[in-house]
């Protein structure tokens, strides 16, 4: 579903931090990827998403080469096909739980029936993810982790192919890190959709059935 052709990424404060870089994601899969702060794990993900792009080589999704689309077309992209999640979770504060759940489905343009599909799905993954009881409440009034669990929530309402997650357990303790780990899990196994994680977390890694670590700015699977 996803692949990346000898991609190669420098910075003139870095250097060189992508070199000849090569992936291949099936659908379903589930993915890790370790390596220390500043070896391009974040570079690697705003690739796929199109929030940066390679100096060389290719990205390709379902076939298609990414590196020529349009800013729209990237946008577009990234909200029909990608799920991010970010070591903060970045929800709007003057919005309620639901509100910054449904905020994706509110960047497309759609009918009363497609909305009214969108809620019931984020219906649906509120009480997978274990947040019901949250939905009236605002960011300052819910933990931590029940914060990123509710961006996990926000990042599956439109239905992406693939989730993109930076350290997502880096800011939880050992508890809310657990949780948020099995619900990738289910996330991956129920719905089907490829996971992309990167992470120091030993223990999240091993929750992912394909494993990398980022050296010398190339993928090694382990």
């Amino acid at each position: 579903m996803l692949r990346l052709e000898n991609v190669s990424r420098s910075f003139v404060q870095r250097g060189v931090v992508l070199e000849g870089l090569s992936l291949n994601a099936a659908e379903g899969e589930s993915i890790s990827v370790m390596g220390p702060s500043g070896s391009g794990k974040t570079t690697l993900l705003n690739i796929i998403g199109l929030l940066d792009r390679p100096d060389s080589g290719e990205v390709f999704f379902k076939d298609k080469s990414l590196n020529s689309l349009s800013p729209d077309e990237s946008a577009l992209y990234r909200n029909r096909n990608i799920g991010f999640i970010f070591q903060e979770h970045l929800l709007l504060p003057h919005l309620t739980v639901m509100e910054n759940i449904m905020l994706p489905l509110f960047a497309r343009r759609l009918s009363a029936e497609e909305y009214k599909a969108g809620y019931d799905n984020a219906v649906t993954l509120v009480e997978k993810a274990g947040i019901t009881g949250l939905s009236g409440k605002y960011p300052f009034q819910i933990s931590g982790g029940e914060a990123q669990r509710v961006t996990l929530v926000r990042s599956l309402v439109n239905k992406p192919d693939m989730l993109l997650a930076d350290e997502p357990t880096g800011s939880l303790d050992s508890r809310n890190a657990e949780i948020l780990g099995k619900l990738f899990n289910e996330i991956n196994r129920d719905l089907g959709i490829m996971l992309l994680v990167v992470t120091h977390s030993q223990s999240l890694a091993e929750r992912m059935s394909t494993h990398y670590k980022l050296e010398n700015g190339r993928l090694i699977r382990y």
